[in-house]
This record gives structure tokens, sequence and C-alpha cells, in this order.
């Protein structure tokens, strides 16, 4: 199990990110239906909601394969879904755009990647997953996993239109979104 301070290491970002990030250990149940202790970094204001939602997913039973930082995979989140980790915070940009994913405030979680992949026409995150509606750990519309975060106002990248992103869970601010538009590499003041 990992610090804060470790779990935040090697990543340039604004303090003010830095210091908004909470490490959480979270039981969950692994494919090997045994339970198993992950950890998430998560924004500090979203953690009692994020402790609360995997209690519940936890209570049902539902497969995760591993819960690491992203800091374990040197920031890759290409490395970190191929191992088909569940993860939250990672400073970087959204897929494909010139803006802050909400993974790098710490408002984003992926779940089982290699179930629950992002498809945008011929790509497919990790490459070579598969979204199966049958395998387990596969999250659904109408399965309990999507109702626990979505009750709570979290919005499933599985209902998206333009593309899938079966693993993404995001929870929207509307300060956040406007700071998220304007970031660029240039415009963030940054620390190691």
């Amino acid at each position: 199990m990992m610090t804060l301070e470790e779990a935040l290491a090697g990543k340039e970002m604004p303090l003010e990110i830095r210091q908004n990030q909470a490490l959480l250990d979270l039981p969950y149940w692994g494919f090997d239906g045994e339970m198993h202790q992950g950890q998430l970094v998560i924004q500090r204001e979203l953690a009692a909601e994020v402790q609360a939602i995997f209690a519940e997913i936890a209570q049902l039973r539902f497969p995760i394969a591993k819960m690491v930082p992203v800091v374990a995979y040197a920031w890759s989140d290409d490395d970190s879904m191929a191992d088909n980790n569940s993860s939250a915070f990672n400073y970087r940009f959204a897929q494909g755009k010139p803006k802050l994913s909400y993974h790098a405030y710490g408002r984003a979680i992926d779940i089982n990647p290699v179930q629950n992949p992002y498809i945008k026409g011929e790509l497919v995150l990790p490459p070579g997953a598969v979204y199966n509606p049958e395998a387990r750990g596969t999250l659904l519309g109408d399965g309990p996993v999507v109702a626990v975060f979505e009750k709570r106002g979290w919005t499933w990248g599985g209902r998206w239109q333009r593309l899938s992103d079966w693993h993404h869970f995001e929870k929207a601010d509307a300060q956040i979104e406007a700071l998220a538009a304007q970031a660029t590499p240039q415009t963030t003041r940054v620390v190691q």
C-alpha cells in the first residue's frame, strides 16, 4: 500500500490540484472470488462519496481486476488500462482532446478497462479489448454498478453518443469544467 505522497510522486501538476487529492483504501472483490484491498486517488471533496460507492460495489460482489494508483505505471494510462487496472486520478489530457481530463482533477474513475474498453470508431483502448455484456466484470447500462454511480450524479461513459468509454465514470463540476477548457501545458503552474 502507498502513501498519498507516493501515489502523487513523479508527476508535475498544479499545486492546488495536488493539495486537493486524497488517497482511499478500498476493499473490492477480485475475479478470484477473494476480497482485496485497493487504492484510488480521488478529489478530497468526493472521498466520502467514493468510499460509499465502493462499499456498495463490494456488497454486490462485482469483480474488479485490480485497483492501484497510476503512479505504479509511471503515469501511463495506456499501461494501466492494458493491465486491467481500475484507477482514478491521473494528471493528463482527455483522450484526443486539448483539454484536461476529469482524471486530472481526481473526479473520474475507470473500472476494469479490459472488460469495458474505450471505443471510438476503429480506436479501441486498451488494444484488443472487447466489450462483452456477458463477461464478468462488465459494466451494463441497466446494471447495479452503473446505478450506484448514477444515483449520486456521476456520468457513465457507456451512455455517450459519439464514443463509448465503457470503463469511465465522472462527476461534473461547473468550475472544474471551465478550468479544464482553458488549461494547456503552458497555463498550468506545476510542481513536482
